[in-house]
């Protein structure tokens, strides 16, 4: 029996302070039943980030694991985009 394919999104980190975990953003588009208007909604999720590499700006995959704590059902699989001219943990 197969595995089902996993739930992936991608975000831009917007905090970086605890330890393996990264706290993303993610933007969605929704469209207004009444006026038909475009909406942009934003949501934040906690990432899983097992070497502590991604940091604050960088745009990020997300994919979908069992729940590793209260709030962690997602763990970072790449890092799409660095950040520009950001300076941060390991990077100097």
């Amino acid at each position: 029996m197969e595995r089902a394919k996993r739930r992936e999104l991608v975000g831009v980190v917007v905090s970086d302070k605890m330890d393996k975990t990264r706290v993303v953003a993610i933007q969605t588009w929704k469209v207004s039943p009444i006026y038909g208007k475009r909406i942009r909604s934003t949501r934040k999720v906690q990432a899983h980030d097992e070497d502590n590499s991604a940091f604050i700006g960088d745009t990020v995959r997300l994919s979908e694991i069992r729940p590793i704590s209260r709030h962690k059902r997602w763990r970072i699989a790449e890092i799409v985009e660095r950040s520009k001219g950001q300076v941060g943990g390991d990077r100097g």
